[in-house]
């Protein structure tokens, strides 16, 4: 609920400073918040590594991405304390911005929303239920990561790269913090993974931005 609070507080003072960023328009606060490798490169600008997950194209944006996470909020939260859920939050949204990079760095393009970290819960939520020996096709889980990944690959306009690593990285972490009772993790490895996950994504990041060049 915090985190869905801050991404709807952001877009309310998106909309009260510029009314078009109720639709899909970019406005100037998607273009100070966003994500671009240019202005990472050039201006250091690494906010926007983490800022660019809090800011949404237009309503429906928005609406779909705070839907997922509250479907996925409720069923993390009854499994992991809400401080890891936090960090896997982090490590998520990390994680997909270093896979926009990855993917579309070298392409000056405004990347923005909080898909990256929601891909991130629906990986972990998927391999945390693997991982207890259920068959996620037999549950929502399942359905929704295919329909999910099916929607990245298919329409136009969508990060690819946000979705992939957010996934990723949501995976790497869920593999640790929702292990089986039968083969339990140690209490502070649920805590030291996720971070783990997100230094290495900024790392990773800036270095791979170090490398771009641009015509």
């Amino acid at each position: 609920m915090a985190f869905m609070a801050i991404n709807i507080g952001v877009f309310v003072w998106m909309v009260i400073a510029d009314s078009s960023a109720a639709s899909a328009n970019i406005t100037k606060a998607h273009a100070d918040l966003g994500l671009f490798s240019p202005s990472l490169k050039f201006n250091d600008e690494w906010y926007r590594l983490v800022t660019s997950a809090f800011v949404h194209f237009g309503f429906i944006h928005l609406a779909f991405n705070m839907f997922a996470l509250y479907q996925l909020g409720q069923l993390l939260e009854r499994a992991v304390p809400h401080l890891q859920f936090a960090l896997l939050y982090f490590a998520s949204l990390l994680g997909g911005s270093l896979g926009v990079l990855l993917i579309d760095g070298n392409k000056p393009s405004l990347t923005a929303g909080a898909s990256g970290a929601v891909f991130g819960l629906l990986g972990a939520a998927a391999v945390g239920l693997h991982r207890r020996g259920i068959n996620i096709f037999s549950t929502g889980i399942g359905t929704a990561l295919m329909l999910n990944l099916f929607i990245t690959f298919t329409i136009s306009g969508i990060s690819i790269g946000g979705h992939l690593g957010g996934l990723v990285a949501g995976a790497i972490c869920g593999f640790v913090m929702l292990a089986p009772h039968h083969r339990p993790t140690p209490k502070w490895a649920g805590y030291v993974v996720p971070i783990a996950v997100a230094v290495a994504s900024v790392v990773a990041s800036v270095a791979y931005v170090n490398t771009l060049t641009f015509s």
